[in-house]
């Protein structure tokens, strides 16, 4: 059996994109609450602050880790798209791990570039979005049009409908 290897265009892997960040509120809100409950956190300004974020970002890692290494997360499903291999195969959970971090690139040149000059939110937003449009773009120069972070991991993401039990 032969899988089609057809990459999802740019504007769907997007709205994939978004739809993912609107399922992870949900995630990260969850996990907030259940890190400020079990450690009765009672401010918002808390020297737990970075145990936190660690916290989310292990939390987030398992979210992707886990439906990855099963092909799709719950956006993917929707959107019909699938991460697999170079060899269109599904994946491992190292694979799916080393995805997740790189896939930091979105998110980390942004805010590090940012953090030096105390900017207003606003501007923030604009400067994240910038680089999103821009990062999204560069797919455009990879030859099967993946995200670089994708190549970078040896994974890809297909057109495929929703993976059966």
């Amino acid at each position: 059996m032969t899988i089609a290897l057809d990459t999802p265009g740019l504007w769907r892997r997007m709205a994939c994109w978004v739809y993912e960040g609107i399922l992870l509120f949900a995630v990260a809100f969850f996990a907030t609450w259940l890190f400020s409950t079990l450690g009765q956190v009672r401010s918002g300004i808390d020297p737990r602050r970075p145990l936190l974020s660690l916290f989310l970002f292990v939390v987030l890692g398992v979210y992707f880790v886990w439906f990855w290494a099963h092909g799709q997360t719950l956006a993917m499903k929707t959107w019909n798209i699938r991460v697999v291999g170079r060899d269109g195969k599904k994946i491992t959970q190292l694979r799916a791990l080393g995805r997740y971090v790189l896939s930091w690139v979105w998110f980390l040149p942004p805010l590090l570039a940012v953090s030096p000059f105390h900017l207003s939110g606003g501007e923030i937003v604009v400067i994240c979005l910038g680089w999103f449009a821009v990062w999204a773009i560069l797919s455009r120069f990879h030859p099967q049009q993946q995200f670089w972070h994708d190549a970078w991991a040896g994974t890809r993401l297909i057109t495929s409908a929703p993976l059966s039990r």
